[in-house]
């Protein structure tokens, strides 16, 4: 098994030259409340600066601990943390002041939208002058211009959680949690905030670690996933790669002549025999309608395809549609976390199952350097 990330060089006085590349470097991170159940067990990964990393998991796989760790709310307890170089043992305070936070949390109900962002602003210590200057700017980018006076307990859910967002950027960052940010969001605002945080990973430099359970989001803005399931990492790399590694059945969606599905004859009844003769790996999921493709799931797509080729031919029918449908982040979710490959096949160290490689990844930041178990 491989873990591998790519490398940066990052150095500000005071910080851990040994750490310097990453931005989160996790070690052997294991985490119990009581002392006897471990919620998180013997996690690693590392996080490049600038990247946009995400982390996956299904309820109760340990990503909040894991957050909470990484934001100095609780103290890990076995494992090495390194944060923006510093030490997560020791260097609390130096570390809240490079990051932000956008949590669960409310907002302060009894404050407008104006006020909301000014006060935080104090609490981060930023001037008067530039709060108001940034209070303005980000009011206009979340959207919030008409609801800006009103207070924070009269909004909307997606205009209080436009609000959590857009506080947190009232203060400079190096790296930035970001917990379900774009919950309750309609479409055209949950896109314009995905394209603001890309925007400051390119563009600054800022490094995001992004959790959320719409994996549409993820597939669209993360750079690289970890999947979580109990509370031990079951996948790693860029979003494409885990497609390829974990893509499994591929669906072919087949339509063919509207006069077959029309006909008397049980055309595509014989068609789909002959398909099952000539290729044995075809399962058909899905019937065809008036509207939707019939749908075959194989393991062998391209062996698929020939096959439908030559029965079509043979058959004297025409294909008026073949397609092989891409593998999304949702079937790599499932297949990492699947019962048949998680916590059975998990190994000792509590890594990714010895089967799959969780493989260098080509993100921004060059080679890799790779742990064996």
């Amino acid at each position: 098994m491989q873990i591998a990330d790519g490398k940066e060089t990052y150095s500000k006085g005071g910080e851990d030259s040994n750490a310097q590349s990453f931005a989160i470097s996790i070690e052997n991170l294991s985490h119990s409340y009581d002392g006897k159940k471990y919620v998180i067990s013997d996690v690693s990964f590392n996080v490049n600066r600038g990247e946009i990393f995400g982390l996956l998991g299904p309820n109760g796989a340990g990503k909040t601990t894991t957050i909470k760790i990484l934001t100095t709310l609780i103290q890990p307890s076995k494992g090495n943390v390194k944060i923006l170089g510093f030490d997560l043992r020791k260097d609390g305070m130096k570390i809240r002041r490079r990051i932000g936070v956008v949590q669960q949390d409310s907002s302060f109900d009894f404050a407008t939208v104006r006020q909301n962002l000014d006060l935080y602003g104090f609490l981060w210590g930023i001037p008067k002058e530039e709060r108001t200057k940034r209070s303005i700017e980000l009011i206009k980018m979340f959207g919030l211009e008409e609801v800006a006076n009103q207070r924070a307990f009269d909004l909307s859910g997606g205009q209080q959680r436009r609000l959590q967002v857009a506080r947190e950027f009232i203060h400079d960052m190096d790296l930035l949690f970001l917990d379900e940010p774009t919950v309750g969001l309609d479409p055209l605002m949950r896109r314009r905030i995905l394209d603001l945080l890309k925007e400051k990973a390119r563009k600054e430099g800022l490094t995001i670690l992004f959790t959320t359970h719409n994996l549409e989001e993820a597939d669209y803005l993360c750079d690289r996933v970890a999947i979580m399931d109990k509370g031990r990492l079951q996948a790693l790399d860029t979003v494409e790669r885990l497609k390829r590694i974990y893509g499994g059945t591929k669906a072919i969606e087949v339509i063919l002549a509207s006069s077959v599905l029309n006909s008397e004859i049980p055309i595509y009844d014989n068609f789909f025999r002959k398909l099952r003769e000539v290729q044995v790996d075809v399962e058909v999921s899905k019937q065809p309608t008036d509207s939707e493709p019939a749908v075959i799931v194989s393991k062998h797509p391209e062996k698929v395809i020939e096959a439908i080729i030559s029965v079509a031919n043979e058959q004297r029918v025409k294909i008026e549609w073949l397609n092989v449908r891409k593998s999304t982040l949702e079937d790599v979710f499932i297949e990492a976390v699947a019962p048949s490959g998680s916590s059975e096949e998990v190994s000792s160290q509590g890594n990714a199952k010895e089967s799959t490689t969780i493989a260098k990844s080509s993100t921004q930041g060059g080679g890799g350097t790779s742990a064996n178990s």
